[in-house]
């Protein structure tokens, strides 16, 4: 075989390579574009399966990764309740996760007292029932924790203001030192309320925390409605983490309570540009179907703002 080197060979190959970067599909040029958002997966959406025992908490990081295709995940600590100091278990499911090449971006923190107690040694005793999942968040290399700003008692909307404020201060201070993010989720009551919650963020006035706006957690009680809409757009100025909650979708793959476009012009007009995290709490769809009506539906309205 000759390896004597044939200049017209040379510039015929180098031809025939030009040309194919130019060709359609063939472009590097561009390919990088970072998307408007990125899509995460709430472990919520299967919460029927993980209580069931169908899905166990160390398989979730393989779940999302594939069965969805989904490379970042968010934990819910009631279903590893009595784990949080657990550091084999821990270090457990980070080896399974980061196998898979899933982050784990936050947990969500349920059932560990009221941040905002009118009672003083209680709501002290809420923030530090907090302190271990903050613990186990850094040690899965989280940028958060979300919590809620329970606000129990009698008490004006200013004064379950000043306490709720009070407790997410103690419990900021804390996961400042950690380099983490304490972040609340509209869950309910006056958290449910956008003019509430976006007042705590300002009494509070710290740049490690702020809120998680979900799509659809407005129910302020006795009833009460709080405007999906007009709640998020209060809460984005404070985002670090933003929940899509689906129920229900129409024959065309929309959700049926909210208007994934209007909410997510809402999203990305505030320069958010983070993470979605897919949380379904449908009844008509399975659990894994309705994850993947909400993933193409959240992909979908991406590329028709993209392309806009």
């Amino acid at each position: 075989m000759s390896t004597k080197f044939d200049r017209r060979a040379f510039l015929a190959h180098a031809a025939l390579g030009i040309g194919a970067l130019a060709l359609p599909g063939c472009s590097t040029v561009n390919s990088s574009k970072k998307p408007l958002f990125k899509i995460s997966l709430a472990e919520w959406s299967f919460n029927k399966a993980l209580f069931g025992k169908k899905l166990d908490h160390l398989d979730f990081p393989k779940t999302a990764r594939q069965e969805f295709g989904i490379e970042a995940i968010e934990l819910v600590n009631q279903f590893f309740m009595d784990k949080a100091k657990d550091r084999a278990y821990l270090a457990e499911f980070k080896q399974r996760a980061d196998g898979e090449g899933v982050r784990i971006l936050l947990i969500m923190c349920d059932d560990e007292g009221a941040l905002g107690d009118p009672d003083e040694a209680k709501r002290r005793q809420a923030v530090e029932n907090h302190y271990k999942w903050a613990e186990a968040a850094k040690f899965f290399g989280c940028h958060s924790i979300r919590v809620n700003a329970e606000a129990r008692g009698a008490g004006s909307f200013e004064e379950q203001q000043e306490r709720a404020a009070d407790g997410l201060r103690r419990l900021s201070g804390f996961g400042a030192k950690l380099g983490l993010n304490v972040i609340v989720e509209n869950h309910g009551g006056l958290s449910s309320n956008g003019a509430w919650l976006a007042g705590v963020m300002r009494i509070v006035n710290l740049p490690n925390c702020g809120t998680l706006p979900d799509f659809g957690n407005f129910e302020l009680g006795g009833g009460k409605e709080y405007d999906r809409y007009k709640g998020v757009a209060e809460m984005m100025p404070f985002a670090k983490a933003v929940s899509a909650k689906s129920h229900d979708f129409d024959a065309a793959g929309n959700e049926t309570h909210t208007d994934y476009r209007r909410m997510l012009k809402i999203v990305l007009d505030a320069g958010y540009h983070g993470h979605l995290g897919i949380e379904y709490e449908g009844e008509k769809l399975s659990e894994p179907d309705g994850v993947r009506a909400t993933k193409r539906l959240l992909e979908r309205v991406r590329d028709e703002f993209a392309a806009s």
